[in-house]
């Protein structure tokens, strides 16, 4: 390999050159040209990618608010909300009005419009509470402490904030407050504060306090009668649907993780992606428990709405969703049984195939009958009897078990003539691992029905308290007997 140099007659340029193999030469380029063309395309790379994530970022947010009309809804009512707030501050009458303090009102907006109804309520209602409380006791404070002097005014302030302040967060570990009043509580704090350590140094306290009160008052109000007049939505509706939609995906997820169970040539079981979310699905109410605590919460400081009364036992919706995690805690070890690595033999399975799959469908269906009976708010006439015949399925499943011994042995005992204590002994032994698997899937079934019946106990209870209509079939003047 050489390296020669050529120059052209008329040009001033000089090129490198090299020979490789058949005579052939090839133009070097020079170094700095080749870190400018990597550079170039280095950025190009970023430019690009961002470019990719910003696309995605927006086809994400656009079908969050496709799969949800309401989170729309939601950002246009908060515009609404600080646009007729912010005329306190276009209008000169207005903006006098409230002593040029017109920025609180905006603050609150801010700060206090939630999601749903409920939510905008407590917030709202907490936050006038205590601003009202905290204020009152700071101007008395200050009237008590500008009373005793000015060497004892800075101690008695100081020492009202730090007794306040400390009894007001220890009360946030009252389980009580902190479902409650919790946001009330930290208000309080900083009104208290905010009133007190600048009235040592400030002169109109009280004209100081009653703006703030004043705008403030502006601002909830303007909040509570946007979240309940533009596009409402109601707390209490949402923990209403979504008891309803985890105890469909429950059902779902029951028959779908029998019915997978017990397939033949089974290679792979989530190999159906329908199959595999509805085996999945049952985790929704596993996860759902803080929202539904939130919702229950929200829903109390709600007005009447709907089908909804002012004392519509919200609390026995949070009962309903245990009684329901509880069958979803015994589905999610049902599941568990399909990754076993100890399979059953199949003339086991096809023993107990018929019984496993009426108990499940049994009891899907009750759950879906009441998951029927909350979403129409109506009882239902054929919960009894659907309760029985879950009973009767789970009775045949107990025998099914029972005569199972006897299915091994007829199965498993070896024609030649050998010992009879080491062909039981044998017998025992493959029987019990071949069995465990199976065995325990139909105890799960069994477990679940017991915990179903629990579930049918929390939903009439709600039934009763929520004043549920009777059932179609009833005649009108009688009542149903509990």
């Amino acid at each position: 390999m050489s390296n020669t140099k050529e120059a052209s007659g008329m040009s001033s340029s000089v090129e490198w050159r090299i020979q490789v193999g058949e005579g052939s030469k090839e133009i070097l380029v020079p170094e700095s040209k080749n870190s400018v063309l990597r550079l170039f395309a280095a950025l190009k790379g970023l430019i690009m990618k961002f470019m990719l994530k910003v696309c995605n970022f927006f086809k994400k947010a656009w079908k969050i608010g496709v799969d949800d009309p309401r989170k729309f809804a939601h950002c246009l009512r908060v515009g609404v909300a600080l646009c007729v707030v912010s005329l306190f501050y276009y209008m000169r009458p207005l903006y006098e009005g409230v002593g040029g303090n017109a920025i609180w009102a905006v603050m609150t907006v801010v700060v206090v419009f939630e999601y749903t109804v409920g939510a905008t309520l407590y917030k709202s209602l907490n936050r006038i509470c205590a601003t009202c409380l905290a204020g009152f006791l700071a101007i008395g404070v200050h009237w008590v402490a500008s009373q005793s002097g000015t060497k004892f005014e800075p101690l008695i302030l100081g020492a009202s904030v730090f007794l306040l302040a400390s009894a007001a967060t220890f009360s946030k570990f009252i389980p009580v407050v902190k479902a409650r009043f919790d946001y009330g509580v930290t208000i309080f704090i900083l009104t208290f504060s905010l009133v007190s350590v600048s009235g040592y140094r400030v002169e109109k306290l009280l004209e100081m306090a009653n703006q703030r009160l004043a705008t403030i008052i502006i601002g909830t109000a303007l909040c509570m009668v946007t979240a309940m007049v533009v596009y409402p939505i109601w707390a209490g509706e949402e923990l209403h649907f979504l008891i309803i939609r985890n105890m469909d995906k429950v059902s779902d997820s029951l028959d779908s993780c029998v019915a997978d169970y017990f397939k033949e040539d089974k290679a792979n079981p989530n190999s159906d992606e329908a199959c595999s979310k509805n085996l999945e699905a049952y985790k929704s109410a596993l996860n759902s428990k803080g929202s539904e605590d939130a919702m229950a919460n929200f829903a109390r400081w709600e007005p009447a709405h709907g089908l909804f009364t002012f004392n519509h036992p919200w609390k026995y919706y949070l009962k309903v969703g245990a009684a329901l995690r509880n069958c979803a805690y015994c589905i999610e070890a049902l599941n568990s049984c399909l990754y076993s690595d100890t399979k059953s033999p199949d003339f086991v399975k096809i023993h107990l195939a018929d019984a496993c799959s009426t108990v499940s469908s049994n009891s899907s269906e009750i759950i879906k009958e009441l998951a029927q009976t909350i979403k129409t708010m109506t009882r239902s006439s054929q919960i009894d009897m659907s309760v029985i015949k879950l009973n009767d399925s789970v009775q045949l499943l107990h025998e099914n078990l029972k005569s199972l011994s006897t299915l091994l042995i007829q199965e498993k005992v070896p024609e030649s003539n050998t010992n009879e204590n080491e062909r039981k002994e044998s017998v025992l032994t493959v029987s019990l691992m071949d069995v465990i698997p199976l065995v325990s899937f139909a105890s799960l079934l069994i477990e679940i029905a017991g915990r179903v019946e629990g579930l049918v106990e929390a939903v009439e209870d709600l039934a009763k308290l929520a004043n549920f209509k009777p059932a179609a079939d009833e005649k009108p003047g009688l009542k149903s007997i509990d």
